[in-house]
């Protein structure tokens, strides 16, 4: 039961990406280039697909958060929080410069791979290669903690 509900919310996410736009560079980088705003290039139209997946999360998470145990397992695990250091704002960085100029990030790269074709697959080779990278550098992890009830 578990690998279905997981497929079928990787399906809605991914079928989401692609009606909303995200799975399109073109659409992406025409929502990030700023510079095209006095042209009239500009497409705002994304702003509107981040605010509602904010609204939606927010409202989700706590939903979902105040009940005493997930549906489908024994607790929750949630990411420790911990201190915005230079790794942190490295990471954040190369991610912004990455989808800046590839208009892809994960999410849309895996989805564009069945629909975009080459472009994709080069972007999530250099995804996992800088994954891997990381992984060598820092053997740190993040920890993991159970929601207190």
């Amino acid at each position: 039961m578990s690998v279905i509900l997981q497929f079928l919310t990787g399906l809605a996410f991914g079928l989401g990406l692609i009606l909303a736009g995200m799975a399109d560079p073109t659409k992406v980088l025409a929502f990030l280039d700023l510079a095209a705003i006095p042209a009239g290039a500009w497409d705002p139209s994304l702003i509107f697909v981040m605010a509602g997946g904010i609204a939606v999360t927010f409202t989700a998470y706590r939903l979902i958060l105040a009940r005493e145990r997930p549906v489908m397992a024994e607790r929750f695990l949630l990411p420790e929080p911990g201190p915005v250091d230079g790794r942190l704002l490295t990471g954040a960085a190369l991610f912004g410069i990455g989808w800046g100029l590839a208009g892809l990030c994960p999410g849309p790269a895996l989805v564009s791979t069945l629909t975009g074709g080459q472009p994709a697959i080069i972007f999530i080779a250099a995804m996992l290669a800088g994954m891997a990278m990381a992984r060598l550098l820092s053997s740190a992890t993040t920890p993991l903690r159970s929601k207190t009830a």
